[in-house]
């Protein structure tokens, strides 16, 4: 933000032809353009609290980056804040928003309306944040004339039609996998060039349209990855410690996965026998008192 200027008030009217002229964000990377909507979203629950200003290490830890990323972001905005101040947040919302291309209504038509498609037209956070849900699509005869967050069940055979008549640019998919690129190819021949796309499938689309894909099973075997080795690394801790530990402990440790229906047999490759042996060994120290008793290592 340059030193001195008016921060632009959230109440005041947008520059509504901003998206529409050449911007800045056709030289913002990707992966910028990608984290933007976290720093709004962080932003604007900072708004909604009344908070005039935000250290970048602040905002950065609300939107889950560090600070260095998030001061390099928004240097492609041309905002680089106030020295022991922070940045304005009233200001950055409209900035940021304008980025986007949230200072203007974007209507919307979804296809599908089984649970998800009803879902997400009774999503309150679409009208707030510059989206219009124009229309709910279907081809299905016992859903279409149903009514779904107050707007009918239109037949898909209507989809031209309201492309036109709405100017809509921003279709999403939420159809069963087997009609998703059917829908696809309707969409852009009708002049839609933004897709969002929850069917758990690939769309294929020419040049110039924009697909983006949310898919809840692939995040999900994700976090099933990340589950199964954080249980692997702690079982490797445990063993690691039995390793370490001295002979007696190490074979009371395998008496007692015997006893439990485990194999017996080490994470070193030591067998019953060695293992029993060893045993036999720490009884024999017991008795006598010497180093390794058991009884100083294991309750009884």
């Amino acid at each position: 933000m340059a030193i001195g200027r008016s921060p632009q008030s959230s109440s005041q009217t947008p520059d509504q032809g901003a998206a529409r002229r050449p911007s800045r964000a056709r030289g913002i990377p990707e992966a910028t353009v990608a984290r933007l909507p976290l720093y709004l979203r962080a932003l604007t629950a900072l708004s909604e609290r009344s908070v005039p200003t935000v250290s970048s290490e602040e905002l950065a830890a609300a939107a889950g980056v560090n600070s260095a990323k998030l001061r390099k972001d928004f240097s492609y905005l041309g905002s680089y804040g106030t020295r022991g101040v922070g940045y304005d947040v009233e200001y950055l919302v409209y900035q940021i928003s304008r980025e986007l291309g949230l200072t203007q209504d974007w209507p919307v038509v979804i296809v599908g309306i089984g649970n998800l498609g009803h879902a997400l037209a009774n999503y309150g956070g679409f009208a707030s944040r510059g989206f219009r849900v124009a229309a709910l699509l279907d081809a299905d005869p016992n859903v279409v004339g149903s009514t779904a967050a107050g707007l009918p069940v239109r037949h898909m055979d209507e989809l031209e039609a309201i492309v036109e008549s709405q100017h809509v640019s921003i279709g999403v998919i939420t159809t069963p996998p087997g009609a998703a690129q059917q829908v696809c190819d309707r969409l852009v021949e009708a002049g839609v060039t933004s897709i969002l796309n929850f069917a758990p499938t690939v769309l294929t689309v020419p040049d110039g349209v924009d697909v983006r894909k949310v898919d809840l099973s692939i995040e999900l075997q994700i976090l099933a990855f990340h589950e199964q080795r954080k249980a692997g690394e702690e079982t490797d801790r445990t063993e690691s410690v039995l390793d370490r530990a001295p002979g007696p402990v190490r074979a009371a440790a395998a008496k007692l996965r015997r006893a439990a229906g485990g194999s017996g047999k080490g994470r070193g490759g030591a067998e019953p026998e060695a293992n029993d042996q060893a045993e036999q060994s720490a009884k024999g120290k017991s008795a006598k008192g010497g180093e390794g008793e058991l009884s100083a290592v294991m309750p009884a």
